[in-house]
Order: structure tokens, then sequence, then C-alpha cells
């Protein structure tokens, strides 16, 4: 007996359509299912290729820091030798002050300023006089009291102060802004 023998002929019609449903059903889902495989595999590439790029560019970032890191170290350095050189000259600028005004103070130095020739010859106010005991040749001085030599001394440490840390502000700026 066969198939078509024990289905009315009605129904020989509808489990027809319904085996060919059934067939192009599993056909159709087979070429999903290797669709969805390719398609997979072309998502897992470009996931894999998504990922080396965003690696290179992490490496990339890491290196630039490492380089800009660097070049920071590179002048904070020359900078801290440079403040350095500029503290030991102000230091040394100090210590020499403070033995001037300590040589004036105790009157073993003096400080004596030239007299114009026209004032010494009568049309000043300012007296010429020199040391007892001791001949001077040259052009004419006079003695500053010390208390005007110590102001006088006071003046220049300041003045020497400003044009060291003039100088170490000058070479911190061309040293911050020089391109490197």
């Amino acid at each position: 007996m066969r198939l078509g023998e024990l289905i009315p002929a009605p129904y020989r019609l509808l489990v027809s359509v319904l085996l060919l449903a059934i067939l192009a059903g599993g056909s159709a889902a087979t070429v999903w299912q290797i669709q969805d495989w390719r398609y997979g595999k072309q998502l897992a590439e470009q996931a894999r290729l998504h990922t080396e790029t965003l690696n290179q560019l992490a490496l990339a970032s890491a290196a630039q820091q490492r380089v800009e890191q660097d070049k920071r170290l590179a002048i904070e350095q020359r900078l801290a030798a440079s403040e350095q050189t500029h503290y030991r000259a102000l230091s040394d600028v100090q210590r020499d002050q403070g033995r001037l005004r300590d040589r004036l103070a105790t009157a073993d130095l003096r400080l004596s300023v030239l007299l114009d020739a026209a004032t010494v010859a009568g049309k000043g106010s300012v007296s010429a006089t020199t040391a007892t005991g001791g001949v001077v040749y040259g052009p004419t001085r006079a003695e500053l009291d010390s208390a005007h030599a110590q102001r006088i001394i006071g003046v220049t440490d300041d003045g020497d102060r400003g044009l060291i840390a003039l100088a170490a502000c000058q070479a911190y700026a061309k040293e911050v802004s020089a391109p490197k």
C-alpha cells in the first residue's frame, strides 16, 4: 500500500503542500545558518581587527606619553641646574657684599669718589682732603662717610640681587618657551 492510497484525495494536496513547506523551510533554515556562520565569521574578523587597531593606538599613545615625560624631565633637570647656578651666583654676591660691608664698618676700607676738576678749583662746596701721611698722585678724591658708604653698598646689593633674579627669570622663560 502506498502513502497516497491511505490519505484521502482532498488531504493529499494539503500533505504535499505541507511537505514542500517543510522542505522549503528546512532548506531556508540551512541557508540562514550558512549566512549566519559566514556573517559571524566576518563580524569576528572585524572585531579582531578593531581590537588590534585599539591596541596599536594605545601603544602609540603610551609611547608618545613617554616621549613627553622624557622631554619634561629633561627640562626640569636643566631648570634645576640653572636654578643652582643662579643660587650660587646670588650667594656669592651676598657673601662678597657682606665682606664689603664688614670692611667698611671696621674702617678697613674707605669708599671715595672722584672730584670734578672744576669742583676742586673752588666752584663746588666739597672739600677734597687726603689722608695724613700719604701722598696721592692722580685725580683728587673725596672720602665718603661710613654711613653713606653702607647705604651705597646696600643699594648695589639690592641691584645685584635684582639682576641675578632677572637673569634667572630670563633663563627660565627661555628654557620653557624653547621648542624641543
